[in-house]
């Protein structure tokens, strides 16, 4: 087998120094392979110049077929960096900086990019979409995870608790070995080891009247995961008033909710749903009444989901939807969602619909 190599060794030396192009080496490498072979296959096992060229025909053809495949994997690599890089007709060209991926992005994101609903472009919105996630918890440690996953490009996190032993039964995000972490350090460190690809802010501090607009104005859309009435009133209010998109999820003990409140495109706010907090008592705390440890990770992976659907899209999002699923018994409803005229919030001067 060394004469074979050396062979070809040689015919690529000349075909350099002839300043031949790679392709057509290649081409002279593969009719020496090709020769080989149907020497193992014709000549008589003893003859010499089948045993000076390795005795069998097996080795060639699995060298072969491993040459075959790298060749494949370099096309389809090509292909989906042509289709990640395409240029979407109805928006302007963004970044140079974003507009383009690596290889290790390109494999990484293959599977969205291979979507009809996603592809390239989808892949792209997400990589220069910028999410902004109210809770570091039960709701907020799945959505955060499969965010990052997807590629969007920056991921903010407000919260202002640390991490106690009895999250990690639910909060995934977050590992023994942080216990005592504040919660957004622990996201951004399991973040940025999923995907170093994402940029991940941190925000140490509760949400708060007097930060909330200038925080969701450098935001693209808003995950609300909070785990209590006054940071959703908040979150509701702030983003009607900047005309952003915000997914809204909550939990108790079985059940879980979520759905897209979208008042720029018509949408009622989470004030007309709710259009008074109740009273202190009839809605228990995770702390006070238990949750199921998965139900956070199926409510929080859904409004992962909606978010990607709203920067791409794609499908449809559960715009003016409420979904209520229950994980005792496996059974979800659909709510349709109607606005107040006399809502506080959206019910006046009500934004006109943009395109989506």
């Amino acid at each position: 087998m060394a004469l074979v190599f050396a062979i070809a060794a040689a015919l690529w030396g000349i075909g350099w120094a002839m300043k031949a192009p790679p392709r057509l080496r290649w081409a002279l490498i593969g009719v020496l392979w090709l020769a080989v072979v149907v020497a193992q296959l014709v000549l008589p096992p003893t003859q010499a110049l089948r045993v000076a060229t390795g005795g069998s025909a097996a080795p060639w053809l699995l060298l072969g077929g491993a040459a075959l495949m790298v060749a494949l994997y370099r096309r389809a690599l090509g292909w989906l960096r042509t289709r990640a890089t395409a240029h979407a007709t109805d928006h302007a060209a963004p970044p140079a900086s974003t507009a383009t991926f690596s290889d290790t992005e390109l494999s990484r994101y293959a599977r969205h990019i291979m979507l009809r609903e996603l592809g390239g472009p989808g892949q792209r919105k997400l990589k220069e979409a910028r999410v902004l996630v109210i809770g570091a918890g039960g709701l907020g440690s799945p959505a955060l995870m499969y965010l990052a996953a997807a590629g969007v490009g920056q991921i903010g996190i407000v919260d202002d608790d640390v991490v106690d032993g009895s999250n990690l039964q639910r909060q995934v995000i977050h590992t023994d070995a942080r216990i005592g972490m504040p919660k957004v350090f622990s996201a951004q460190e399991q973040l940025q080891a999923l995907n170093p690809f994402v940029d991940v802010r941190p925000y140490n501090r509760r949400l708060g009247a007097d930060d909330a607009e200038t925080l969701f104005a450098e935001y693209d859309i808003i995950l609300d995961g909070s785990d209590n009435f006054d940071t959703r009133y908040l979150a509701n209010s702030v983003a009607h008033r900047l005309g952003k998109p915000l997914v809204s999820g909550a939990l108790t003990q079985w059940e879980g909710q979520l759905s897209v409140i979208d008042t720029a495109n018509g949408t009622p706010c989470y004030q007309c749903t709710f259009p008074q907090r109740p009273a202190p008592g009839l809605v228990p705390s995770c702390a006070e009444a238990g949750v199921f440890g998965p139900l956070p990770g199926i409510i929080g992976t859904m409004m992962a989901a909606e978010a990607a659907k709203v920067i791409t899209g794609a499908g449809a999002p559960l715009r003016g939807t409420m979904v209520i699923y229950d994980a005792l018994y496996a059974e979800q409803r659909r709510i349709t969602l109607k606005k107040r005229p006399d809502c506080p919030i959206c019910g006046q001067a009500t934004p006109e619909p943009k395109e989506s």
